[in-house]
């Protein structure tokens, strides 16, 4: 009995099974507690510490830098570089595949799959749009961004992988979204890029201060600028044209400015007339689709033929002369003789009347007029280097040369002629006829073009007025579906006329001859009208691709 006794005595005290059971169970518990704490804190294997965007070197390809920088900004979402498409040609349909389409097309219907919804929807995500240069990743010619927002950290993010593309020509902006803040960060961003952007299209972008002027500084480097569909008026137009030319400051970039599709009227016509006074480098401009009348239309044709000077272009125009002479006298020491001729033509008699009395009484009279030949010789080159230096930087170095060596032949002798150093544009040294010939006769005219303010242009003075000869440089202008009746068009007409004899007259000589082409069609007045027919007459032969296009037609009849 004791050892019955005992066993259900022991019982109680001795641990079950179960509790030993769960027991287990805690301690296994508590064991994975341990090893899970310790993974909480180390970072898991393989995952890296977040990279900043400045760090980042750019390889070059837009595709990897964009994406990376983007992923280091934070976006997890962001648009994709693609290659532009370009139009297909117009498919025409069999007819056994209409039939095909036809029978089979109650089935296609039915079975509209979720991958072909996606693949339709692609076309509306946002894309980063490429040309490229001979299907290389690395030479993105042109960029074209369409309809969704461009903010301040995209253009954060170009600023980094733009300026490694050596080859970007064109940036095209289509309804981004754009402010006037964003506008002058992405204006910092152009200096960065490389030196071939020349390109820049900013459209469907209404800005409230109209700050488009800012991209026609005088340190932009920007020759193709469009402004299309911006809602620019006449308050926009006044600052373009300030920024086109003014009395003290004048853009010599740009090169064509399509302002279409815009609300500037008769004042604003004025403005960018005005900037077209002293611009000699913009040489296509487009004002379609505006709202300028007979009041603009008149103001531009005026600056287009030759036009009186204010009283202040007057006043600024006799300081470049006094200007430009002290420094012509400065450079050229036959110049800074000029004040001395009288005393130069003593000593040259006095030199005359010492020979002669060298020379027998028998020939004294041959004596005596060889000294006064080469006197008179002697002004005549003085007068021969004082007109080029009148001409100045009108002329080409090479054109004044010939004239100074013909005055040093016809000086030779004891009569010394002061000798003229050779000028030098921007750096330039043209002294002798090896290194003259080595050099472009282009280069050097764009290079003393270039310098020349048109205030130095030769005027005309009429009835104690001061006329220009008028702005010949532009040769492309588009006035299409504007509000202009027969009143402008007699204006243009007038200036059509006007440029058709002065490029008559400078038929031999080189420089610009005025429109070659302009565009008043779809404006207030009929198409039948005398004086438009009149300006369509004149400007056929003028217009480079019409003759283009006769002399192919004329090549075809007569091979």
């Amino acid at each position: 009995m004791s050892s019955e006794q005992s066993a259900p005595g022991a019982s109680p005290r001795a641990p079950r099974p179960g509790t030993q059971k769960s027991s287990g169970a805690v301690t296994k518990k508590g064991e994975r507690a341990a090893k899970e704490k310790p993974a909480t804190v180390l970072p898991p294997v393989g995952e890296e510490e977040p990279k900043s965007p400045e760090e980042y070197q750019c390889t070059g390809v837009l595709e990897i830098d964009f994406a990376e920088l983007c992923t280091r900004w934070g976006y997890t979402d962001f648009p994709k570089v693609v290659n532009r498409p370009r139009p297909h040609p117009p498919f025409v349909p069999s007819a056994s595949l209409s039939e095909k389409a036809t029978l089979d097309d109650p089935r296609l219907s039915g079975s509209c799959s979720l991958n072909s919804l996606e693949s339709k929807y692609v076309f509306f995500r946002p894309t980063i749009q490429v040309e490229l240069e001979q299907e290389d990743s690395k030479s993105v010619k042109e960029i074209y961004i369409r309809g969704w927002k461009v903010e301040e950290r995209i253009l954060g993010i170009f600023s980094k992988c733009l300026p490694p593309l050596t080859q970007l020509q064109a940036i095209n902006f289509w309804k981004v979204g754009l402010t006037d803040k964003t506008l002058t960060t992405f204006i910092e961003l152009l200096p960065l890029c490389s030196s071939t952007l020349r390109k820049v299209s900013l459209e469907g972008n209404p800005l409230p201060e109209q700050s488009y002027h800012k991209l026609m500084a005088l340190d932009s480097t920007i020759a193709h600028l469009s402004l299309r569909n911006n809602n620019i008026n006449d308050r926009g137009a006044q600052l373009l044209g300030q920024a086109l030319s003014t009395l003290h400051s004048c853009n010599r970039t740009l090169v064509s400015l399509n302002l279409g599709f815009n609300h500037i009227g008769d004042e604003g016509a004025g403005y960018i007339a005005d900037g077209l006074r002293l611009n000699r480098s913009l040489l296509w401009l487009s004002l379609a689709h505006n709202r300028i009348q007979d009041k603009g239309a008149l103001k531009l044709a005026e600056v287009l033929r030759a036009f009186e000077l204010t009283h202040t272009e007057v006043v600024e125009r006799r300081r470049l002369l006094l200007e430009k002479g002290t420094q012509e006298r400065s450079r050229s020491p036959s110049s800074s003789r000029h004040g001395d001729s009288k005393t130069d033509r003593e000593k040259s008699q006095m030199v005359g009347i010492s020979n002669s009395a060298l020379v027998d009484k028998t020939d004294k009279t041959q004596t005596m007029k060889t000294p006064k030949g080469l006197g008179k010789k002697k002004e005549k080159s003085w007068e021969l280097a004082k007109k080029e230096e009148k001409s100045g930087s009108g002329q080409s170095p090479t054109q004044g040369t010939p004239k100074k060596e013909d005055a040093t032949k016809a000086g030779k002798g004891k009569v010394t002629i002061p000798e003229q150093k050779p000028s030098r544009i921007k750096g330039i040294k043209i002294g002798s006829r090896e290194k003259r010939s080595i050099l472009p006769e282009s280069e050097l005219v764009v290079e003393a073009t270039e310098v020349i303010n048109p205030l130095l242009e030769p005027v005309e003075h009429r009835d104690g007025k001061v006329f220009m000869p008028g702005n010949k440089v532009l040769l492309h202008l588009n006035l299409l579906r504007n509000r202009i009746t027969e009143v402008g068009l007699e204006g243009f007409l007038a200036t059509v006329q006007y440029q058709m004899q002065f490029s008559k007259a400078k038929s031999v000589s080189k420089g610009p001859v005025g429109l070659l082409w302009l565009s008043l069609a779809k404006n207030c007045f009929a198409p039948q009208c005398p004086a438009y027919a009149i300006i369509q007459e004149l400007m056929l032969p003028r217009d480079p691709i019409k003759a283009k296009l006769r002399e192919d037609e004329a090549m075809a009849f007569f091979p």
